[in-house]
């Protein structure tokens, strides 16, 4: 039998844009993944999240399910665009009221409530006068996340305030694979600065208002491969991140790197270095790079002309996400030795499968990486809990609803919930703390 520390918190995740639906209701406002999504050839056939899963007439539904699961947390994110349909300006009480509705339902049900303030559905109001790339938005970001603590801080104990800034600035400024779909690696690099800074500024507005626990979640991932070039991809996927938050200063070759495209002011850094109480931790699978003259580069990584990514050395997910558990551990305890005294917890790790029930190879991955993080925490990794992504299956961003990471499946045509049984096995896991 593993056991996991008593109190270890077990939950499932989502994220509004993938699962809410009701695009124009109560008073909503469009957001720059509604622009993207409506874009032809920017998300695969077509799909957007106008529907999706339809949580937000369903959510109650959803939460029986959650209940029914034993889990002991949700995390779930909040619609900027539904709170504050410009971005700024007049709070949408109504778009409130649905965040009322479900942590309530939540909390009749013994479930907890953990909010995520941003998951990248930015109000295109906001991007039209420059998005991310504009330090405004920052500020804009701090504003909103006071009003949605100050309806919803009385029953949510645990803020997050951004879901992996890396994927909105990299992602969304620097390929253009994600909204708001720009290919300028110096409006990434300022992107990416803007967010830590948006960051920092909610971490003292929430603090200021009282709030119990405040993190920030990080997409990690092990770089592997030679020396020189993987310390570079290292600095732009890991340390650009980690270390202004938690040091207080951007490392200096990776402030070399980011000064070859951007300029950032560096006074920032005591704003974005606000303590906080946990570090949420993304995990799914590693880098494995090598130094290649002839190589482009990846445009997610400006400035990495030189370097090659080398194809998994084992099995992938649906995806092509190479399965790699000891990729989990390595990094928790990496995280614990270089900013000691930070607690953990793994916000979203999970997998893409073939659209089946009997979802054998789902629990088989859960199972290994649920066995590498106890193995994390038996070398005195502080990890607090774990949440599985996606408590259904979603609107996988410019995958549409092709990719199907769910524990729980969702029929498109019908909407029907189903279990895998994947979700059996967890509540089996959840029930007994542990793995058998």
């Amino acid at each position: 039998m593993t056991t996991f520390p008593e109190g270890f918190l077990w939950g499932a995740a989502t994220a509004s844009y993938q699962i809410e639906g009701a695009v124009h209701e109560d008073g909503r406002g469009a957001s720059i993944w509604d622009t993207f999504s409506h874009t032809p050839g920017e998300v695969r056939d077509g799909h957007t999240g106008d529907v999706a899963c339809d949580h937000y007439h369903r959510y109650l539904e959803d939460v029986e399910i959650m209940a029914d699961l034993g889990l002991g947390a949700y995390r779930f994110s909040v619609a900027w665009p539904r709170v504050q349909p410009l971005g700024s300006g007049e709070i949408n009480a109504a778009g409130l009221d649905f965040y009322d509705r479900l942590v309530d339902a939540l909390a009749e049900k013994g479930v907890t409530p953990v909010a995520t303030l941003y998951h990248w559905d930015l109000p295109q109001a906001l991007q039209d006068v420059g998005g991310w790339t504009s330090r405004d938005t920052a500020y804009r970001f701090a504003e909103y996340a006071a009003a949605v603590h100050e309806r919803l801080g009385d029953r949510v104990a645990t803020w997050t305030t951004l879901n992996e800034p890396w994927v909105s600035a990299f992602v969304g400024h620097g390929s253009g694979r994600h909204a708001p779909g720009v290919c300028d690696p110096g409006a990434a690099f300022t992107a990416a600065h803007h967010l830590m800074l948006a960051h920092g500024l909610a971490v003292e507005t929430l603090r200021t208002a009282g709030a119990g626990s405040i993190s920030l979640t990080l997409n990690l991932s092990p770089v592997l491969g030679e020396a020189e070039p993987a310390r570079l991809i290292d600095g732009l996927a890991n340390r650009l991140f980690l270390d202004p938050v938690l040091r207080g200063e951007y490392p200096a070759d990776v402030l070399d790197h980011l000064r070859r495209y951007t300029d950032v002011d560096l006074g920032d850094l005591k704003t974005i270095a606000q303590p906080i109480d946990v570090l949420g931790v993304n995990y799914y699978t590693v880098n494995r790079v090598v130094a290649d003259p002839g190589s482009t580069g990846h445009p997610e990584y400006p400035g990495s002309e030189g370097i090659r990514w080398t194809a998994p050395e084992g099995p992938t997910t649906e995806m092509g996400w190479e399965i790699i558990p000891s990729g989990l551990e390595a990094l928790l305890v990496r995280l614990s030795r270089d900013y000691p005294g930070v607690p953990l917890m793994v916000t979203e790790n999970g997998a893409a499968f073939a659209d089946d029930l009997a979802d054998s190879d789902r629990i088989g991955f859960l199972d290994g990486h649920f066995r590498a993080a106890h193995a994390a925490i038996g070398t005195g990794v502080d990890l607090r809990g774990y949440f599985v992504w996606s408590l259904m299956d979603n609107f996988e961003w410019a995958h549409g609803y092709h990719k199907r990471f769910g524990l729980v499946r969702v029929d498109y045509d019908t909407l029907e919930r189903t279990p895998r049984d994947s979700a059996r096995w967890y509540r089996e896991v959840i029930a007994r703390n542990g793995l058998g």
